[in-house]
């Protein structure tokens, strides 16, 4: 039997408390595009301010979260959390379903989940932190940081720096060794294989996502700060926005008694699946677990929400386009997707004359999106503990619901 529930939350307080084989990636590579950073149209749109934003913000979470809720219901989903936020405050918080479906304990706003590939926006922050705090350069070779490390097999990738690596512009073979993590190896297995990914084009010219070479943030915060990565981001995000739950690694989670269990579609039916350790060992790319509370306070603090942790100059830094990235990802199939980009930890595009902050995630199991809309002054979250393509589905809808 499915056990379903739905929590309503109203929140009007500041919620925080006093790394293939180079055979087969050569073979794919003719088959990847690459594209030319852009310096152009980094500017994000204005909006114009005759509108009542309270009224917009109302409308938009009803209309949103009442065709989610609607959704999960028709599709049988285990469980999923979402927020509506502005930068001052919580609009709306619900949570529906069990943690898990084969014990099933209803859902709530503490409960965990692996965050994937949005842990991306907190590793770019932690980048941006070392470089504001005057601890690394965005300019310095990582060769010059970590010159026990060879990557790349081209001599141009010996000038790969941290932006490169921030902004996905590290020139090298695009998604490199993400199948091992997938067959369950661990990152420090991984980097002893980085001289064999090949070189694409020189670094800054083209874009090639990663999960693996991405990771070399956490080494790179390792040396300058003399603090394990964990530990600085702790220091340096969770603790000073008040994200009581979140956390890093697999000890975590396990550990936790508000941990959600991942789940996938089996002959018609949602089943619990194993983790999958490997992508913990990964964690500014994807080693993250946090709860719906928390995001919510993220996406609040990429709002401007808290300018004494992220101030305006910063998050300006962060939201910035970097380099056009190519169609073919899920988020460019959206219908009202007008150009996109990729920034410091962040996807950027334009959607029907908005311009829109992003990052989604998924690992087996799970799946998340987060969407920000500075000009409208309004994000979401959402987060599933089971691999659904309705996370797909969420972003544009939130947008289409806001442009009403």
């Amino acid at each position: 039997m499915r056990h379903h529930t739905g929590k309503r939350f109203l929140y009007f307080r500041d919620l925080r408390p006093a790394r293939p084989r180079v055979a087969l990636l050569i073979t794919f590579l003719s088959l990847l595009p690459v594209l030319s950073v852009t310096a152009q149209e980094n500017q994000a749109p204005r909006e114009a301010t005759g509108y009542n934003v309270a009224a917009l913000q109302a409308q938009t979470s009803s209309a949103f979260l009442a065709w989610l809720e609607q959704q999960i219901t028709e599709q049988h989903l285990p469980g999923a959390a979402a927020a509506l936020v502005s930068r001052e405050q919580t609009l709306d918080l619900r949570t529906w379903g069990v943690r898990n479906a084969d014990n099933p304990q209803p859902l709530t706003e503490e409960s965990l989940f692996r965050i994937a590939s949005v842990s991306k926006t907190f590793a770019g922050t932690v980048a941006s932190l070392m470089v504001s705090n005057h601890l690394q350069s965005w300019e310095t070779p990582v060769s010059e940081v970590l010159p026990q490390l060879q990557i790349g097999t081209g001599s141009a990738s010996r000038a790969i720096t941290l932006r490169n690596i921030v902004s996905h512009t590290t020139g090298l073979m695009p998604h490199a060794y993400s199948n091992m993590l997938d067959d369950g190896v661990l990152y420090e297995k991984i980097v002893s294989k980085f001289n064999q990914i090949p070189t694409v084009c020189p670094p800054g010219r083209c874009y090639g996502y990663q999960n693996v070479v991405f990771s070399l943030i956490a080494d790179v915060v390792e040396v300058s700060t003399h603090e394990p990565y964990e530990q600085y981001l702790d220091e340096q995000l969770f603790k000073p926005l008040g994200m009581d739950h979140a956390s890093t690694g697999l000890d975590n989670f396990v550990g936790s008694a508000d941990a959600t269990a991942p789940h996938l579609r089996v002959r018609g039916g949602w089943h619990t699946t194993s983790l999958n350790p490997a992508y913990y060992s990964v964690a500014p790319a994807a080693g993250i677990n946090a709860s719906v509370l928390d995001m919510a306070i993220w996406a609040r603090a990429n709002l401007g929400g808290f300018p004494e942790v992220l101030s305006e100059s910063f998050l300006s830094q962060q939201h910035t386009p970097v380099v056009e990235t190519p169609r073919g990802n899920y988020f460019n199939r959206w219908p009202g997707l007008e150009k996109a980009w990729y920034a410091l930890g962040w996807r950027v595009f334009d959607y029907r004359g908005l311009r829109v902050i992003h990052h989604g995630g998924g690992v087996r199991g799970f799946r998340s999106e987060v969407a920000l809309v500075p000009d409208r002054n309004i994000g979401v979250v959402v987060l599933f503990n089971e691999e659904t393509t309705l996370a797909n589905d969420v972003v544009p809808a939130f947008l289409d619901s806001l442009l009403q």
